[in-house]
């Protein structure tokens, strides 16, 4: 185990909050401020952990946090006052991660090299791995991104395919779920999406969230669909727009139905600039929770009470506390 030493503090710009649906207009920093009505009061984001390109966060009941380190193909457990160690490796290129109800450890298996194109779920007290899905209709997915769950347990996975394209199989980038019998079904393809990253459910268990980018015209959006009492989605709408800026990455949503996006880029102007965008429930921008390194990729909740919100962006785990607990399956609160 090792511990983190390095504590980086950046100051909090309070202010009310603002913003339509609508793409960002100037990116400046004093354009959209914290998000102050979902933070604690004086809270400041610190640094959790300092590694390498760090993704997919997922913290268990015990308060540690588990993430994926995709640059050394690696799962690492961050363990609250700065001990870490590696949990799994190789990870298969592993992405996002999510807890089921029953406290399993499930997993975004991208399509980099050495990466399994698989979603996998591990048993946390033997170490069992098993396979949820690797193919659709005999084509392997593209590379699974990112992952949610409902209450029920029906598991809802991203399968876009970024960078090379060697060796892909499906002609498009698809929302798949995994029903509770293990059925697995693709829930949304073109043209209601066209390439899904991020993915969230609103905590009434009603709407299904997904961040998606379509092409020409490029634009990042949110997308909304209601959810049928089968787990179906339809319906879809554009939640939020963030124009031809740098959308949603991954997301995680609190107790009163806010999107918590990573988003932005610090290093290509004139992009909307890095951090966590929290959207309202009625698609208006409550504010940004600036982050230095570039880019934000995810977020989620964790801690105790799930109210320390979790970001990883670069080769860091951020972490600020938050007025409202996050909406999970796992853990209970």
């Amino acid at each position: 185990m090792h511990k983190s030493a390095f504590i980086l503090i950046f100051a909090a710009i309070l202010a009310s909050a603002c913003g339509q649906p609508a793409p960002l207009p100037d990116p400046g920093p004093a354009t959209i401020p914290m998000p102050s009505a979902v933070l604690e009061a004086g809270a400041e984001v610190s640094v959790a952990l300092n590694i390498v390109f760090t993704e997919g966060p997922a913290a268990d009941a015990e308060g540690n946090v588990y993430y994926s380190e995709i640059t050394s193909n690696r799962i690492i457990k961050y363990m609250p006052g700065g001990e870490w160690s590696e949990f799994r490796r190789p990870s298969r290129r592993a992405n996002g991660l999510a807890f089921d109800p029953q406290g399993r450890l499930l997993a975004c298996e991208g399509g980099a090299e050495g990466g399994g194109r698989q979603v996998t779920r591990t048993d946390m007290a033997s170490g069992k791995v098993e396979v949820l899905a690797d193919n659709y209709e005999g084509k392997k997915l593209n590379s699974p991104n990112d992952i949610t769950l409902s209450r029920e347990g029906r598991i809802y996975f991203t399968d876009p395919r970024y960078g090379a394209q060697d060796g892909r199989e499906l002609d498009t980038e698809d929302v798949y779920m995994i029903d509770t019998n293990g059925t697995l079904s693709r829930v949304l393809t073109k043209p209601d999406i066209t390439k899904p990253n991020g993915i969230g459910i609103s905590p009434d268990g009603k709407t299904l969230y997904v961040a998606d980018t379509t092409d020409e015209p490029r634009e990042a959006r949110v997308m909304a669909f209601d959810l049928a009492a089968d787990g179906t989605p339809s319906n879809g709408r554009k939640h939020y727009s963030f124009g031809t800026g740098r959308g949603i990455d991954g997301m995680t949503i609190d107790t009163e139905g806010n999107i918590y996006g990573a988003a932005g880029n610090n290093n290509n102007p004139p992009e909307n600039l890095a951090g966590v965008y929290v959207i309202s429930p009625q698609g208006q921008l409550i504010g940004r929770i600036p982050i230095p390194e570039d880019s934000a990729t995810n977020c989620t909740f964790g801690g105790k009470d799930l109210r320390t919100l979790y970001v990883t962006a670069g080769k860091t785990l951020y972490q600020i506390r938050t007025k409202n607990p996050g909406s999970l399956v796992y853990p209970p609160l």
